[in-house]
């Protein structure tokens, strides 16, 4: 699966994605994967970022509340759109941009930092997102991601649940084979039998890749690991959002924050 394949199925997506996240269905992102990924993120104020794969922009809009910079790319226009929209009701001065991740519309070392919020393992070549991002990091910058866990969401994952439908373990096969643009079809895990009747399911094309393939296209883009997230909602407490409590079991989700080395002599103070 190329690109523009790719950008089809997310434009068929952004519209009822924008609706629904924004009306709090998007559950996991809300209560869990991003308010972790903001407790591992660095300082961002006064700081030049780029955020990938940004949808729309609820992510980017909180860089640019903690005083970043921000410039976001997307390759859905609807998705840009949305984004262009909110800009009215609050202006935060963000460059939003359709573009595709595997060939940044930025010249080298733009950026002082990088985010990509569960959007690199939605590409048809990760590696090359990830040497795009190395690219227009500065020396000295960092890239900060998440994507779903390789380890706990491999091509076949099913979730067993006790007959209180509390999860109790997860099912996993395939770790070692590649999707290659699987479409996978889902919607938000909160949404009633009721309302998925009323609205048709997210498409999304997935490229897994294992671990060590994660960890080998990182290292290739010549970035450093600095630090790993697996997000969870704890282990001894009871979640009413199913997708919550499967992370009780295993992390659905690992983030991953990376730096670009500095050049000899460089200062370590971010400017």
């Amino acid at each position: 699966m190329d690109a523009s394949e790719v950008a089809r199925n997310w434009e068929a997506n952004a519209d009822a994605w924008t609706q629904q996240a924004r009306r709090g269905v998007d559950v996991f992102r809300d209560a869990l994967n991003s308010p972790a990924f903001f407790s591992m993120l660095p300082p961002v104020s006064g700081l030049r970022g780029l955020d990938v794969g940004c949808g729309e922009g609820s992510n980017t809009r909180n860089l640019a509340r903690l005083g970043a910079r921000m410039s976001a790319v997307d390759i859905a226009p609807t998705f840009i759109r949305h984004a262009r929209e909110f800009e009215k009701a609050e202006l935060l001065d963000i460059d939003y941009r359709v573009a595709d991740a595997m060939a940044l519309p930025f010249d080298s070392g733009s950026f002082d930092f990088v985010t990509a919020f569960m959007s690199f393992m939605d590409m048809p070549d990760p590696v090359r997102a990830l040497q795009e991002a190395s690219r227009v990091l500065r020396p000295g910058g960092f890239l900060q991601f998440s994507i779903l866990h390789p380890c706990f969401v491999p091509p076949y994952r099913k979730v067993l649940r006790n007959r209180n439908g509390r999860a109790r373990a997860i099912e996993i096969g395939g770790y070692f084979e590649s999707t290659d643009g699987r479409v996978d079809n889902w919607w938000f895990s909160t949404l009633t039998e009721q309302e998925r009747s009323t609205v048709h399911p997210f498409s999304t094309p997935i490229f897994h890749l294992t671990l060590s393939q994660w960890f080998d296209a990182i290292i290739g883009a010549g970035l450093v690991v600095d630090r790993l997230g697996e997000p969870t909602a704890g282990a001894d407490v009871a979640h009413a959002a199913a997708v919550l409590d499967e992370t009780r079991i295993a992390p659905l989700s690992l983030h991953v924050l990376a730096s670009s080395p500095r050049l000899k002599g460089q200062s370590s103070c971010r400017q």
